[in-house]
């Protein structure tokens, strides 16, 4: 079976996969400081929770876009797992995936994987939107080359510094206002909280269909919205500009990307 290991700014995922099938997974938060050893102590503890038996990992593969992280990981692949694991990198692998830009190795790779997962299941235009730290929104051609993107803040970050530079403002959840008992309430705020929702909210949904519809406009022909990302299913609720949700959209890219690599991928 393949560990694969996604690590974003804010959290790493652990999946252990069959085949296409992902039979598991773990999510633990992003630190650059941590060991080898951290990481086999609870990975292990939560395998075996799940009666899952370490020798049945063969292969893995990381994906980062925290380079701290990756010496560790590595460590712990190999010392714990008895695997050399692929490091998705530009030049490193093959991605079946072509990369239409001056820089091809400033791509993140969480964006790249994302983009052959996404390119693989649908045909044709295809934007990726990652409700990530950041949100990023990434543009592949219907004959499979990486075409660019934008970054954009997440909504926890833009919260978060609306929350830390004004001194009166209280801590929101991520949600549309609501009377408390499940009614959306209107734009206009209300009251403190019920604004603020609506600010934030609000304001990044038409942050993702503005972003949408100037990004379809440089493209020719019918375009395919996927999205990915823990927050990717409220946002699909309020808006139309997303076609599909799909939350495992990186665990399914690198398994893919080690489907065109096995070769390196395998007991040392």
């Amino acid at each position: 079976m393949l560990l694969a290991i996604d690590v974003g700014n804010t959290n790493i995922v652990f999946a252990i996969c069959d085949g296409d099938d992902i039979k598991w997974r773990w999510r633990i938060s992003t630190d650059g400081q941590r060991t080898a050893d951290e990481y086999a102590v609870w990975l292990h503890q939560l395998m075996q929770l799940e009666g899952v038996e370490r020798t049945l990992i063969d292969a893995a593969i990381i994906a980062t876009v925290v380079p701290p992280t990756l010496f560790n990981l590595q460590r712990l692949c190999r010392k714990y797992f008895d695997v050399e694991p692929l490091v998705v990198a530009v030049g490193n692998v093959n991605l079946g995936l072509r990369i239409d830009l001056p820089n091809p190795a400033e791509v993140g790779a969480d964006r790249l994987v994302n983009s052959i997962a996404a390119h693989a299941a649908h045909a044709g235009n295809l934007v990726i939107v990652d409700f990530g730290t950041a949100t990023t929104f990434d543009v592949v051609s219907g004959d499979g080359a990486y075409q660019g993107g934008v970054i954009a803040p997440g909504i926890n970050l833009s919260m978060d510094a609306l929350y830390m530079a004004a001194a009166k403002l209280p801590r929101i959840a991520v949600e549309p206002p609501t009377d408390g008992g499940g009614n959306e309430l209107g734009v206009i705020g209300k009251g403190t909280v019920h604004a603020m929702q609506s600010g934030v909210f609000w304001g990044y949904v038409g942050l993702i269909e503005g972003l949408l519809k100037r990004i379809t406009s440089e493209i020719v022909g019918p375009v395919t919205v996927i999205a990915t990302g823990g927050l990717a299913t409220l946002f699909n609720r309020h808006t139309s500009a997303i076609d599909h949700v799909d939350g495992d959209l990186t665990i399914r890219g690198l398994v893919r990307i080690h489907a065109l690599n096995s070769g390196q991928t395998s007991k040392p």
